[in-house]
Protein backbone atom coordinates (compact mmCIF):
# COMPACT_ATOMS: atom_id res chain seq x y z
CA UNK A 1 0.00 0.00 0.00
CA UNK A 2 1.10 3.51 -1.11
CA UNK A 3 2.44 5.98 1.80
CA UNK A 4 -0.29 8.43 -0.18
CA UNK A 5 -3.19 5.69 -0.36
CA UNK A 6 -2.76 5.56 3.84
CA UNK A 7 -3.31 8.54 4.16
CA UNK A 8 -6.70 8.00 2.42
CA UNK A 9 -8.04 5.70 5.02
CA UNK A 10 -8.56 5.28 8.64
CA UNK A 11 -7.57 3.27 11.31
CA UNK A 12 -10.55 0.36 10.20
CA UNK A 13 -8.84 0.78 6.65
CA UNK A 14 -12.39 2.64 5.28
CA UNK A 15 -11.92 6.00 3.00
CA UNK A 16 -12.05 8.76 5.20
CA UNK A 17 -14.80 11.62 4.83
CA UNK A 18 -12.94 14.21 4.40
CA UNK A 19 -11.43 12.55 1.57
CA UNK A 20 -14.87 11.49 -0.10
CA UNK A 21 -15.66 15.05 0.20
CA UNK A 22 -12.33 16.54 -1.76
CA UNK A 23 -13.12 14.12 -4.12
CA UNK A 24 -16.68 15.09 -4.51
CA UNK A 25 -16.27 18.92 -4.31
CA UNK A 26 -13.93 18.69 -7.21
CA UNK A 27 -16.51 16.78 -9.52
CA UNK A 28 -19.49 19.32 -8.69
CA UNK A 29 -16.76 21.76 -9.71
CA UNK A 30 -15.92 19.96 -13.11
CA UNK A 31 -12.12 19.81 -12.02
CA UNK A 32 -11.55 16.44 -13.39
CA UNK A 33 -8.17 15.96 -13.36
CA UNK A 34 -7.99 16.97 -9.96
CA UNK A 35 -10.86 14.27 -8.82
CA UNK A 36 -8.50 11.43 -10.80
CA UNK A 37 -5.01 12.71 -9.24
CA UNK A 38 -7.24 11.94 -6.22
CA UNK A 39 -7.96 8.72 -6.72
CA UNK A 40 -5.26 7.51 -8.82
CA UNK A 41 -3.50 5.74 -5.91
CA UNK A 42 -5.95 4.01 -4.12
CA UNK A 43 -6.28 -0.04 -4.43
CA UNK A 44 -8.84 -1.05 -6.21
CA UNK A 45 -11.08 -2.09 -3.55
CA UNK A 46 -10.99 1.26 -2.21
CA UNK A 47 -11.83 2.94 -5.12
CA UNK A 48 -14.64 0.43 -5.42
CA UNK A 49 -15.92 1.56 -1.83
CA UNK A 50 -15.72 5.50 -3.18
CA UNK A 51 -17.88 4.62 -6.10
CA UNK A 52 -20.17 3.18 -3.51
CA UNK A 53 -20.13 6.58 -1.27
CA UNK A 54 -20.54 8.87 -3.91
CA UNK A 55 -24.20 9.55 -5.07
CA UNK A 56 -25.90 7.89 -7.18
CA UNK A 57 -25.63 10.58 -9.73
CA UNK A 58 -21.86 11.53 -8.99
CA UNK A 59 -20.72 8.05 -9.92
CA UNK A 60 -21.23 8.68 -13.26
CA UNK A 61 -18.80 11.65 -13.17
CA UNK A 62 -16.18 9.70 -11.36
CA UNK A 63 -16.50 6.67 -14.27
CA UNK A 64 -15.93 9.47 -17.23
CA UNK A 65 -12.84 11.03 -14.71
CA UNK A 66 -11.08 8.09 -13.82
CA UNK A 67 -12.19 5.81 -16.76
CA UNK A 68 -8.67 3.86 -17.62
CA UNK A 69 -8.68 2.77 -13.44
CA UNK A 70 -12.41 1.43 -13.74
CA UNK A 71 -11.05 -1.78 -14.27
CA UNK A 72 -11.99 -5.51 -13.76
CA UNK A 73 -10.57 -5.55 -10.50
CA UNK A 74 -12.40 -2.44 -9.49
CA UNK A 75 -15.72 -3.88 -10.56
CA UNK A 76 -14.94 -6.98 -8.94
CA UNK A 77 -14.96 -5.73 -5.73
CA UNK A 78 -17.69 -3.18 -6.32
CA UNK A 79 -21.44 -3.50 -4.67
CA UNK A 80 -23.66 -5.49 -7.46
CA UNK A 81 -26.22 -2.61 -7.54
CA UNK A 82 -23.54 0.36 -7.83
CA UNK A 83 -21.89 -1.92 -10.30
CA UNK A 84 -24.51 -2.67 -12.47
CA UNK A 85 -25.44 0.85 -12.85
CA UNK A 86 -21.81 1.49 -14.32
CA UNK A 87 -22.03 -1.63 -16.55
CA UNK A 88 -25.31 -0.39 -18.04
CA UNK A 89 -23.37 3.32 -18.60
CA UNK A 90 -20.97 1.48 -20.89
CA UNK A 91 -21.16 0.38 -24.91
CA UNK A 92 -20.54 -3.88 -25.22
CA UNK A 93 -17.08 -3.17 -25.94
CA UNK A 94 -16.00 -1.56 -23.14
CA UNK A 95 -17.41 -3.90 -20.97
CA UNK A 96 -16.41 -7.00 -23.10
CA UNK A 97 -12.53 -5.24 -22.41
CA UNK A 98 -13.41 -5.49 -18.79
CA UNK A 99 -14.06 -8.88 -18.97
CA UNK A 100 -11.78 -10.27 -20.89
CA UNK A 101 -8.75 -9.09 -18.33
CA UNK A 102 -10.56 -11.12 -15.56
CA UNK A 103 -10.94 -14.93 -14.63
CA UNK A 104 -13.95 -16.05 -15.46
CA UNK A 105 -15.80 -16.48 -12.54
CA UNK A 106 -15.15 -12.52 -12.03
CA UNK A 107 -16.10 -12.01 -15.47
CA UNK A 108 -19.49 -13.54 -15.38
CA UNK A 109 -20.47 -11.90 -11.93
CA UNK A 110 -20.27 -9.05 -14.19
CA UNK A 111 -22.17 -10.18 -17.37
CA UNK A 112 -24.75 -12.30 -15.91
CA UNK A 113 -26.83 -9.19 -14.40
CA UNK A 114 -26.63 -7.46 -18.13
CA UNK A 115 -30.11 -7.75 -19.79
CA UNK A 116 -30.41 -10.64 -22.63
CA UNK A 117 -29.58 -8.30 -25.79
CA UNK A 118 -26.89 -6.86 -23.52
CA UNK A 119 -25.67 -9.91 -22.94
CA UNK A 120 -25.45 -11.32 -26.63
CA UNK A 121 -24.05 -7.65 -27.62
CA UNK A 122 -20.73 -8.26 -25.02
CA UNK A 123 -20.39 -11.61 -25.97
CA UNK A 124 -19.97 -11.23 -29.49
CA UNK A 125 -17.10 -8.37 -28.33
CA UNK A 126 -15.02 -11.15 -27.05
CA UNK A 127 -12.77 -13.05 -28.28
CA UNK A 128 -14.03 -16.85 -28.98
CA UNK A 129 -12.04 -18.53 -26.28
CA UNK A 130 -13.34 -16.13 -23.62
CA UNK A 131 -16.85 -16.32 -25.07
CA UNK A 132 -17.25 -19.93 -24.88
CA UNK A 133 -16.16 -20.33 -20.93
CA UNK A 134 -18.55 -17.83 -20.11
CA UNK A 135 -21.58 -18.94 -21.90
CA UNK A 136 -20.80 -22.56 -20.82
CA UNK A 137 -20.74 -20.65 -17.06
CA UNK A 138 -23.61 -19.02 -17.81
CA UNK A 139 -25.71 -22.45 -18.70
CA UNK A 140 -24.97 -23.57 -15.15
CA UNK A 141 -27.75 -22.68 -12.47
CA UNK A 142 -27.08 -19.72 -10.79
CA UNK A 143 -24.78 -19.46 -7.33
CA UNK A 144 -23.80 -22.62 -8.07
CA UNK A 145 -19.95 -24.30 -8.33
CA UNK A 146 -19.96 -23.92 -11.84
CA UNK A 147 -20.94 -19.88 -11.87
CA UNK A 148 -18.40 -19.68 -9.25
CA UNK A 149 -15.61 -21.65 -10.69
CA UNK A 150 -12.25 -20.21 -12.56
CA UNK A 151 -11.52 -22.43 -15.77
CA UNK A 152 -7.77 -21.69 -15.59
CA UNK A 153 -6.00 -24.14 -14.03
CA UNK A 154 -3.20 -26.36 -14.29
CA UNK A 155 -3.47 -29.73 -14.76
CA UNK A 156 -0.76 -32.96 -15.63
CA UNK A 157 -0.91 -36.58 -16.46
CA UNK A 158 0.46 -38.97 -13.71
CA UNK A 159 3.36 -40.00 -16.04
CA UNK A 160 5.19 -37.03 -15.37
CA UNK A 161 8.09 -36.60 -13.30
CA UNK A 162 8.32 -32.89 -11.02
CA UNK A 163 10.86 -32.05 -13.68
CA UNK A 164 8.52 -32.19 -16.21
CA UNK A 165 5.52 -30.29 -14.37
CA UNK A 166 8.34 -27.71 -13.62
CA UNK A 167 9.46 -27.20 -16.95
CA UNK A 168 5.45 -27.32 -18.26
CA UNK A 169 5.04 -24.21 -15.74
CA UNK A 170 8.10 -22.23 -16.87
CA UNK A 171 7.63 -22.91 -20.53
CA UNK A 172 3.81 -22.11 -21.52
CA UNK A 173 3.46 -18.08 -21.23
CA UNK A 174 -0.61 -19.29 -21.67
CA UNK A 175 -1.18 -20.78 -18.19
CA UNK A 176 -2.59 -18.91 -15.30
CA UNK A 177 -0.08 -17.46 -12.70
CA UNK A 178 -2.69 -17.38 -10.22
CA UNK A 179 -2.97 -21.21 -8.57
CA UNK A 180 -1.80 -23.06 -5.19
CA UNK A 181 -2.18 -26.52 -6.49
CA UNK A 182 -1.61 -28.48 -9.91
CA UNK A 183 -4.00 -31.31 -10.79
CA UNK A 184 -3.10 -34.88 -11.98
CA UNK A 185 -5.70 -36.14 -14.15
CA UNK A 186 -5.87 -39.99 -15.94
CA UNK A 187 -6.48 -40.21 -20.35
CA UNK A 188 -9.84 -39.40 -19.55
CA UNK A 189 -9.64 -36.01 -17.94
CA UNK A 190 -10.75 -37.24 -14.69
CA UNK A 191 -8.56 -35.78 -11.35
CA UNK A 192 -7.16 -38.78 -9.70
CA UNK A 193 -4.76 -36.41 -7.28
CA UNK A 194 -3.55 -32.84 -6.67
CA UNK A 195 -0.14 -31.63 -5.35
CA UNK A 196 0.66 -28.66 -3.66
CA UNK A 197 2.66 -26.49 -5.47
CA UNK A 198 5.52 -26.27 -2.32
CA UNK A 199 5.34 -30.09 -2.71
CA UNK A 200 6.51 -29.93 -6.60
CA UNK A 201 9.16 -27.14 -5.14
CA UNK A 202 10.75 -29.14 -2.47
CA UNK A 203 10.84 -32.40 -4.36
CA UNK A 204 13.81 -33.76 -6.42
CA UNK A 205 13.04 -33.63 -10.39
CA UNK A 206 13.01 -37.23 -11.16
CA UNK A 207 10.63 -38.08 -8.70
CA UNK A 208 7.33 -39.13 -10.63
CA UNK A 209 4.29 -36.59 -10.08
CA UNK A 210 2.26 -39.38 -8.89
CA UNK A 211 4.15 -40.24 -6.12
CA UNK A 212 4.27 -36.42 -4.97
CA UNK A 213 0.44 -36.08 -5.23
CA UNK A 214 -2.34 -36.97 -2.54
CA UNK A 215 -5.10 -39.30 -4.50
CA UNK A 216 -7.37 -38.27 -1.66
CA UNK A 217 -8.71 -34.97 -2.41
CA UNK A 218 -12.50 -33.54 -2.26
CA UNK A 219 -14.29 -32.91 -5.51
CA UNK A 220 -17.27 -30.12 -6.22
CA UNK A 221 -19.61 -31.36 -8.92
CA UNK A 222 -20.10 -28.58 -10.99
CA UNK A 223 -23.92 -28.28 -10.21
CA UNK A 224 -23.28 -27.82 -6.38
CA UNK A 225 -24.91 -25.14 -5.19
CA UNK A 226 -22.36 -22.54 -3.78
CA UNK A 227 -23.05 -22.29 -0.09
CA UNK A 228 -22.34 -26.14 0.19
CA UNK A 229 -19.06 -25.48 -1.20
CA UNK A 230 -18.27 -22.93 1.11
CA UNK A 231 -19.24 -25.62 3.86
CA UNK A 232 -17.06 -28.55 2.42
CA UNK A 233 -14.02 -25.54 2.35
CA UNK A 234 -14.51 -25.24 5.76
CA UNK A 235 -14.68 -28.35 6.79
CA UNK A 236 -11.95 -29.86 5.60
CA UNK A 237 -10.08 -26.36 5.43
CA UNK A 238 -9.54 -26.33 1.55
CA UNK A 239 -7.15 -23.82 -0.02
CA UNK A 240 -8.94 -24.74 -3.61
CA UNK A 241 -10.76 -27.36 -5.31
CA UNK A 242 -11.59 -29.46 -8.30
CA UNK A 243 -14.64 -28.80 -9.78
CA UNK A 244 -16.13 -32.05 -12.28
CA UNK A 245 -19.02 -32.24 -14.41
CA UNK A 246 -21.84 -35.59 -14.27
CA UNK A 247 -19.20 -37.52 -15.97
CA UNK A 248 -16.38 -36.86 -13.24
CA UNK A 249 -13.61 -34.43 -15.83
CA UNK A 250 -12.11 -31.81 -14.06
CA UNK A 251 -14.08 -28.56 -15.68
CA UNK A 252 -12.48 -25.90 -13.24
CA UNK A 253 -11.81 -24.79 -9.45
CA UNK A 254 -12.79 -22.98 -6.77
CA UNK A 255 -10.41 -20.98 -4.37
CA UNK A 256 -10.48 -19.77 -1.08
CA UNK A 257 -10.75 -15.82 -1.82
CA UNK A 258 -14.08 -17.01 -3.65
CA UNK A 259 -15.21 -18.36 -0.77
CA UNK A 260 -14.64 -15.79 2.07
CA UNK A 261 -16.95 -13.98 0.02
CA UNK A 262 -20.05 -16.51 -0.52
CA UNK A 263 -20.02 -17.29 3.62
CA UNK A 264 -20.22 -13.68 3.72
CA UNK A 265 -22.73 -12.89 1.66
CA UNK A 266 -24.80 -16.79 2.54
CA UNK A 267 -24.75 -15.54 6.38
CA UNK A 268 -25.65 -11.38 5.42
CA UNK A 269 -28.99 -13.81 3.28
CA UNK A 270 -29.93 -15.59 5.77
CA UNK A 271 -29.61 -12.99 8.40
CA UNK A 272 -32.18 -11.01 6.17
CA UNK A 273 -34.33 -13.46 4.65
CA UNK A 274 -35.41 -13.69 8.50
CA UNK A 275 -36.70 -10.68 8.67
CA UNK A 276 -37.97 -10.49 5.25
CA UNK A 277 -36.11 -7.18 4.14
CA UNK A 278 -35.05 -8.70 0.73
CA UNK A 279 -31.57 -7.83 -0.49
CA UNK A 280 -31.39 -5.11 2.27
CA UNK A 281 -28.65 -3.76 0.50
CA UNK A 282 -28.77 0.41 0.78
CA UNK A 283 -27.56 0.70 -2.67
CA UNK A 284 -30.72 -0.73 -3.71
CA UNK A 285 -33.74 1.02 -5.61
CA UNK A 286 -36.40 2.16 -3.43
CA UNK A 287 -39.25 0.41 -4.98
CA UNK A 288 -37.19 -2.90 -5.07
CA UNK A 289 -36.99 -2.47 -0.94
CA UNK A 290 -40.73 -1.90 -1.21
CA UNK A 291 -42.08 -4.50 -2.86
CA UNK A 292 -39.36 -7.00 -1.56
CA UNK A 293 -40.26 -6.00 2.15
CA UNK A 294 -44.33 -4.88 1.53
CA UNK A 295 -45.43 -8.64 0.84
CA UNK A 296 -43.78 -9.84 4.32
CA UNK A 297 -45.73 -7.20 6.37
CA UNK A 298 -49.09 -7.87 3.94
CA UNK A 299 -48.46 -11.35 4.96
CA UNK A 300 -47.50 -10.40 8.63
CA UNK A 301 -50.77 -8.70 8.65
CA UNK A 302 -52.63 -12.03 7.57
CA UNK A 303 -50.93 -13.97 10.48
CA UNK A 304 -51.77 -11.05 12.96
CA UNK A 305 -55.43 -10.93 12.21
CA UNK A 306 -55.08 -14.72 14.11
CA UNK A 307 -53.90 -13.30 17.43
CA UNK A 308 -56.50 -10.56 17.37
CA UNK A 309 -59.04 -12.80 16.64
CA UNK A 310 -58.34 -14.77 20.01
CA UNK A 311 -58.39 -11.45 22.02
CA UNK A 312 -62.34 -10.98 20.17
CA UNK A 313 -62.87 -14.46 21.85
CA UNK A 314 -62.18 -13.08 25.00
CA UNK A 315 -63.75 -9.69 25.33
CA UNK A 316 -65.58 -10.27 27.37
CA UNK A 317 -63.10 -11.49 29.89
CA UNK A 318 -60.75 -8.16 29.56
CA UNK A 319 -63.82 -5.61 29.99
CA UNK A 320 -64.35 -7.36 33.57
CA UNK A 321 -60.64 -6.89 34.04
CA UNK A 322 -59.35 -4.07 32.35
CA UNK A 323 -55.66 -4.82 34.11
CA UNK A 324 -55.56 -7.95 31.49
CA UNK A 325 -55.84 -6.00 28.66
CA UNK A 326 -52.60 -4.05 29.85
CA UNK A 327 -50.37 -7.28 30.73
CA UNK A 328 -51.36 -9.54 27.49
CA UNK A 329 -48.79 -7.39 25.41
CA UNK A 330 -45.98 -8.61 27.83
CA UNK A 331 -46.79 -12.13 27.56
CA UNK A 332 -46.87 -12.50 23.61
CA UNK A 333 -43.81 -10.27 23.50
CA UNK A 334 -41.23 -11.92 25.14
CA UNK A 335 -42.76 -15.48 24.13
CA UNK A 336 -42.06 -13.76 19.98
CA UNK A 337 -38.63 -12.84 21.57
CA UNK A 338 -37.80 -16.26 23.05
CA UNK A 339 -39.27 -17.83 19.56
CA UNK A 340 -36.97 -15.82 17.37
CA UNK A 341 -34.29 -16.83 19.70
CA UNK A 342 -34.64 -20.74 19.56
CA UNK A 343 -35.20 -19.95 15.33
CA UNK A 344 -32.19 -17.87 14.70
CA UNK A 345 -30.33 -21.03 16.73
CA UNK A 346 -31.86 -23.36 14.35
CA UNK A 347 -31.84 -21.94 11.40
CA UNK A 348 -28.00 -21.34 11.80
CA UNK A 349 -27.43 -24.74 12.64
CA UNK A 350 -29.48 -25.77 9.49
CA UNK A 351 -27.52 -23.68 7.26
CA UNK A 352 -24.01 -24.98 8.49
CA UNK A 353 -24.86 -28.88 8.78
CA UNK A 354 -24.88 -28.75 12.20
CA UNK A 355 -28.68 -30.09 12.21
CA UNK A 356 -29.17 -33.29 10.81
CA UNK A 357 -31.73 -36.01 10.85
CA UNK A 358 -29.49 -38.04 13.17
CA UNK A 359 -29.56 -35.48 15.80
CA UNK A 360 -32.80 -33.62 15.18
CA UNK A 361 -34.86 -35.42 18.24
CA UNK A 362 -31.76 -34.45 20.59
CA UNK A 363 -31.82 -30.94 19.60
CA UNK A 364 -35.70 -30.23 20.20
CA UNK A 365 -35.15 -32.09 23.58
CA UNK A 366 -32.25 -29.33 24.32
CA UNK A 367 -34.27 -26.47 23.15
CA UNK A 368 -37.51 -27.79 25.22
CA UNK A 369 -35.04 -27.85 27.90
CA UNK A 370 -34.11 -24.05 27.44
CA UNK A 371 -37.08 -23.45 27.39
CA UNK A 372 -38.15 -24.66 30.41
CA UNK A 373 -35.56 -23.03 32.56
CA UNK A 374 -36.46 -19.68 30.43
CA UNK A 375 -39.65 -20.06 31.14
CA UNK A 376 -39.53 -20.72 34.66
CA UNK A 377 -37.14 -17.57 35.34
CA UNK A 378 -39.01 -15.17 33.42
CA UNK A 379 -42.90 -16.76 34.47
CA UNK A 380 -41.32 -16.32 38.68
CA UNK A 381 -40.53 -12.76 38.10
CA UNK A 382 -43.21 -11.58 35.83
CA UNK A 383 -45.39 -12.84 38.91
CA UNK A 384 -44.03 -12.05 41.71
CA UNK A 385 -44.38 -8.49 40.20
CA UNK A 386 -47.62 -8.26 39.09
CA UNK A 387 -48.34 -9.64 42.22
CA UNK A 388 -47.24 -6.89 44.39
CA UNK A 389 -47.78 -3.92 42.04
CA UNK A 390 -51.75 -5.31 41.55
CA UNK A 391 -51.82 -6.71 45.12
CA UNK A 392 -53.68 -9.57 43.36
CA UNK A 393 -51.29 -13.05 43.79
CA UNK A 394 -53.60 -14.90 41.95
CA UNK A 395 -53.07 -12.52 39.22
CA UNK A 396 -49.36 -13.16 39.29
CA UNK A 397 -49.86 -17.22 39.53
CA UNK A 398 -51.69 -16.62 36.15
CA UNK A 399 -49.42 -14.30 34.64
CA UNK A 400 -46.61 -17.01 35.35
CA UNK A 401 -48.26 -19.62 34.27
CA UNK A 402 -48.99 -18.17 31.03
CA UNK A 403 -45.64 -16.91 30.74
CA UNK A 404 -43.85 -20.29 31.10
CA UNK A 405 -46.58 -21.59 28.67
CA UNK A 406 -45.85 -19.27 26.20
CA UNK A 407 -42.40 -19.65 26.41
CA UNK A 408 -42.23 -23.30 26.29
CA UNK A 409 -44.31 -23.03 22.99
CA UNK A 410 -42.30 -20.78 21.41
CA UNK A 411 -39.31 -22.77 21.92
CA UNK A 412 -40.75 -25.64 20.44
CA UNK A 413 -42.18 -23.43 17.31
CA UNK A 414 -38.71 -22.06 17.28
CA UNK A 415 -37.39 -25.24 16.10
CA UNK A 416 -40.19 -27.44 14.72
CA UNK A 417 -41.17 -24.62 12.50
CA UNK A 418 -37.92 -24.23 10.68
CA UNK A 419 -36.88 -27.62 10.69
CA UNK A 420 -41.17 -28.45 8.99
CA UNK A 421 -40.06 -26.16 6.32
CA UNK A 422 -36.99 -27.24 5.68
CA UNK A 423 -37.99 -31.13 5.24
CA UNK A 424 -40.75 -29.61 3.05
CA UNK A 425 -38.11 -28.41 0.55
CA UNK A 426 -38.81 -24.70 1.49
CA UNK A 427 -35.85 -21.97 2.73
CA UNK A 428 -36.09 -22.34 6.78
CA UNK A 429 -34.82 -18.54 6.68
CA UNK A 430 -37.72 -17.25 4.26
CA UNK A 431 -41.05 -17.73 5.57
CA UNK A 432 -39.69 -19.31 9.92
CA UNK A 433 -40.23 -15.76 11.48
CA UNK A 434 -44.06 -14.95 10.38
CA UNK A 435 -45.01 -18.33 11.80
CA UNK A 436 -43.05 -18.46 14.75
CA UNK A 437 -44.28 -14.93 15.42
CA UNK A 438 -47.93 -16.20 14.91
CA UNK A 439 -47.85 -19.16 16.89
CA UNK A 440 -46.07 -17.38 20.05
CA UNK A 441 -48.97 -13.93 19.67
CA UNK A 442 -51.80 -16.30 19.44
CA UNK A 443 -50.47 -18.76 22.21
CA UNK A 444 -49.59 -15.94 24.48
CA UNK A 445 -53.06 -14.47 24.48
CA UNK A 446 -54.67 -17.66 24.74
CA UNK A 447 -52.65 -18.86 27.60
CA UNK A 448 -52.73 -15.86 29.54
CA UNK A 449 -56.96 -14.75 29.25
CA UNK A 450 -57.41 -18.40 28.72
CA UNK A 451 -55.89 -19.56 32.65
CA UNK A 452 -57.72 -15.75 33.52
CA UNK A 453 -60.83 -17.51 32.92
CA UNK A 454 -60.95 -20.77 33.63
CA UNK A 455 -59.00 -20.09 37.46
CA UNK A 456 -62.44 -17.42 37.66
CA UNK A 457 -59.61 -14.81 37.83
CA UNK A 458 -62.68 -12.67 36.56
CA UNK A 459 -65.53 -13.89 37.69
Amino acid sequence: MSEAEREELDADDRLRPEFVREVLGALEGGDVEAARALVEPLHPADLADLFELLPADERAQLASAAKDLLDGDVLAEMNDWVREALIDALDPKEVADIAAELDTDDAVAIIQDLEESEQRAVLRALDPDDRAAIEEALSYPEESAGRLMQRELIAVPEHWTVGDVLDYLRQDDALTTDFWEVYVVDPAHKPIGACHLSWIMRTPRQVSIGDVMQREQTLIPVDMDQEEVALRFQKYALISAAVVDGNGRLVGMITVDDIVHIISQEAGEDILRLSGAGDGDINEPVLDSYRARVRWLLSNLLTALVASSIIAVFEGTIARFVALATLMPIVAGVGGNAGTQTMAVTVRALATNQLTQSNTMRSILRELRVAVLNGGTVGVVIGVGVAVVFQNPQLGAVIAAAMLTNIVVAGLAGVAVPLTLERAGADPAVASSIFVTMTTDSMGFFAFLGLATVTGLVA
